[in-house]
């Protein structure tokens, strides 16, 4: 790990950003954090953290991390009269690790440079137990020297940085392509595991033949021991965080004139979820629909 140690602010404190703020402050870098719930915040300040009450205060150190919901948290805390770009010195960095829009993060890169400041996009791979196990993948898109300053943070909170390339919004599609294949896979584990139940093999045997021959990447067996089990509370990463992502996926597909027909699939199958009264539950209970419409 690298022994630099930097000031950084981090805003946003939910499953995924605690754990990658303790992180930071484990490898012993000076972090002060905010969060619209001020609550959130006190666990990271008995770590040694310091509380910010507003997000410019959060803004005087070398870098800001942002792991915000959607595009509308982002927007409001770097545009809004308290926000990022009025803030943040010139030379200091945005660090968007938020799973966001393609067309958010050119805004986010173009309003950066004209303030004087840099912005790399470094969204991340990984449920929240990796978050707090410093275990997640992180792709980043930004200038090679912009991305090389923020390795420190980025080595304290991840086991491995993809850098993709000098556009930020090149690493905000990676992510969003990324998603669209983990529901892919949440979906065809689905539809399979009903198959399979329908004709009175066990599902638990089926699940562990699976994963001990064709399908043994560890994203077989975390969402398809979750549809065996049925266990999506509590919602590690919560189904309309699933829609808003399928949708910007289909939204940059839009823009690139890329026909991608399982992605509306999937958008329609979370609306189903959250038609059905899914808000709460893990998206991976998209996987339960098939049994449900096969009867079982």
């Amino acid at each position: 790990m690298s022994i630099g140690r930097m000031t950084v602010g981090f805003i946003g404190l939910g499953h995924m950003g605690a754990g990658m703020a303790a992180n930071l402050l484990r490898a012993g870098h000076r972090v002060t954090v905010y969060n619209r719930t001020p609550s959130r915040a006190r666990p990271l300040v008995e770590q040694g953290a310091r509380a910010a009450t507003r997000v410019r205060d959060a803004c005087g150190g070398d870098a800001v991390i942002t792991m915000l919901a959607d595009d509308a948290s982002v927007e409001a805390v770097v545009f809004g009269d308290d926000g990022m770009i009025r803030a943040l010195r010139e030379g200091a960095i945005h660090i968007s690790m938020s799973t966001i829009s393609v067309a958010l993060s050119e805004r986010l890169a173009t309003a950066h440079a004209n303030a004087r400041q840099r912005f790399v996009a470094a969204p991340v791979f990984g449920r929240p137990e990796a978050a707090a196990a410093a275990k997640l993948f992180i792709v980043a898109g930004g200038a090679p020297d912009v991305v090389e300053a923020c390795r420190p943070l980025f080595e304290a909170m991840g086991q491995k940085t993809f850098h993709l390339g000098d556009e930020p919004k090149a690493a905000n599609l990676v992510k969003l392509s990324g998603n669209f294949l983990i529901a892919s896979v949440i979906e065809t584990l689905g539809e399979a595991l009903a198959l399979v139940r329908k004709a009175g093999i066990d599902p638990r045997q089926y699940l562990d033949f699976l994963t001990s021959t064709l399908f043994t990447a560890p994203v077989y067996r975390t969402y398809g021991g979750q549809i065996v089990e049925e266990k999506f509370e509590p919602a590690g990463f919560a189904a309309p965080l699933g829609a808003k992502d399928i949708r910007l996926g289909l939204a940059a597909a839009d823009g690139l004139r890329v026909p991608m027909p399982l992605a509306s699939l999937l958008h329609d199958r979370l609306l189903t979820l959250l038609a059905r009264g899914g808000e709460a539950l893990d998206w991976s209970a998209i996987g339960q629909l098939a049994a449900r419409d096969a009867g079982l």
